[in-house]
C-alpha cells in the first residue's frame, strides 16, 4: 500500500507500479475463479435438468403403478 508521506517522485512511481502489478495479479486470479465457477454452474445446470427429467419419469412410473394397484385391489371402491 502506498505511503502518503513519500515525496520522492521515483519512489512514488515505483510504489504505484508494485501496487498496480499486485492488483493486476489479484484481478487475473479473480477472473480465473469466475471462469471456473461459470463452467461449474453450467455443468450443474445440466445435472439439474437431467435430474428433473428423471423425476418426471419416476413420477409417471409411480403413478402408473399406483393406478394398476388401485385397479387390482379395487381401491376406488374402498375409498368411496
Amino acid at each position: 500500500m502506498l505511503v502518503a508521506r513519500e515525496t520522492d517522485p521515483a519512489a512514488v512511481m515505483a510504489a504505484l507500479a508494485i501496487e498496480n502489478a499486485e492488483l493486476q495479479r489479484q484481478l487475473a486470479s479473480a477472473q480465473d475463479l469466475l471462469v471456473e465457477s461459470a463452467i461449474e454452474i453450467g455443468d450443474l445446470r445440466v445435472c439439474v435438468d437431467a435430474l428433473r427429467s428423471e423425476l418426471v419419469e419416476a413420477r409417471g412410473t409411480r403413478d402408473a403403478w399406483r393406478d394398476e394397484a388401485e385397479r387390482l385391489v379395487g381401491w376406488d371402491a374402498l375409498t368411496a
